[in-house]
């Protein structure tokens, strides 16, 4: 029986992990992808949206992270699901950037057909959602909700975790 944490470095050495797996985070820190955290069980709530915190909120940490908290439904295992995302202060653009660049390479050995999120924070406009190939779908009351289709054509991969 495997351990049902489990943390990704090397993504063509543990892409059947990758691939099997239904819940992870993305952890990318200085403009580059450090590693994927394997859970046994999808990111649901978070403090933040219990208690509220303000526009400004950061995650706790070192300064330039971000983890990005993906799902792949059971009801629908052709989609992945961005759960949730949060920085630290200073986090770069490139950093965020990168989390987003390794959401697309898991939807790639995955063969997922699309990403989909509810874009909750104000400060995600649909033009900045547009410029990363995310698209309004579904328009509801109290939602944004966003696709970025793929239907096996994925963006270039970023290497960053290929050499061991």
């Amino acid at each position: 029986m495997q351990f049902i944490w489990q943390t990704v470095t090397y993504f063509e050495q543990d892409a059947p992990l990758l691939r099997r797996a239904r819940y992870g985070i993305i952890e990318t820190s200085g403009g580059e992808l450090t590693a994927i955290h394997l859970r046994p069980w999808p990111k649901l709530i978070s403090l933040p949206e219990c208690w509220p915190t303000g526009p400004r909120f950061h995650g706790g940490g070192p300064v330039d992270c971000c983890w990005l908290y993906y799902n792949q439904p059971r009801q629908m295992p052709e989609f992945l699901a961005l759960r949730y995302m949060v920085s630290t202060a200073g986090t770069t653009f490139a950093t965020f950037r990168a989390a987003l660049a390794a959401l697309d390479q898991v939807a790639s050995l995955k063969k997922a057909d699309a990403a989909i999120c509810d874009a909750g924070n104000l400060r995600l406009s649909a033009r900045l959602m547009r410029r990363f190939g995310w698209e309004a779908h579904k328009p509801q009351r109290w939602h944004r909700n966003y696709i970025r289709r793929y239907y096996g054509n994925y963006p270039l991969a970023n290497k960053s975790l290929n050499a061991p």
